[in-house]
């Protein structure tokens, strides 16, 4: 499974469509979708699950301009009118290495690269009609079924985080033919 491939998961599942196109909308500066929301249909692609319900639509973008978390809430409102019942959790990256006790992120992807797992680092967002998909660290552990710590989190705590992830999400129980390389 390629890139294409990984676009054509997206591309053919019309929850997704309408999520992306409903994030589109909003008109924020340097938006992606990532982490389960990609992940999670590969693995059930793969894994050939249909689609989990989404848990939530995690919108990164980012906008120096835009730093107070109102703003973040505000878009929030505008993508749950559009479309309802859909978990939106959408974050200005501009401002979140406070949060994540980072220094400065320097675009969306930037902050994006930084999340914990190497499988959880893909995001896609949409330009016109296209899809276009970004995989920070590569997608041979997505694709692979590989769970893996992030260059951010690849160290004791990093990797105790992972774990606590993998557990608390129940991924192993979901996805039985995923890899712990942690």
């Amino acid at each position: 499974m390629g890139a294409q491939d990984v676009v054509g998961v997206i591309e053919s599942d019309p929850g997704a469509m309408s999520v992306l196109r409903a994030a589109a909308d909003l008109g924020l500066p340097d938006w992606w979708i990532g982490a389960g929301f990609v992940r999670n249909r590969v693995w059930d692609a793969i894994s050939g699950r249909p689609p989990s319900p989404e848990r939530d639509v995690d919108v990164a973008y980012f906008d120096p301009e835009r730093l107070d978390p109102r703003e973040d809430a505000s878009a929030e409102a505008q993508a749950v009118v559009a479309l309802p019942g859909v978990p939106w959790e959408i974050r200005n990256q501009a401002r979140m290495h406070l949060r994540n006790g980072d220094e400065p992120y320097t675009s969306a992807l930037d902050a994006i690269s930084r999340w914990p797992e190497t499988a959880t680092c893909v995001a896609v967002t949409l330009r016109g009609d296209s899809v276009r998909l970004v995989a920070c660290h590569g997608l041979a552990d997505l694709v692979g079924m590989v769970v893996r710590p992030s260059p951010a989190f690849d160290n004791a705590a990093g990797r105790a985080k992972v774990q606590h992830r993998v557990r608390v999400k129940g991924w192993l129980d979901r996805w039985a033919g995923l890899r712990l390389e942690i």
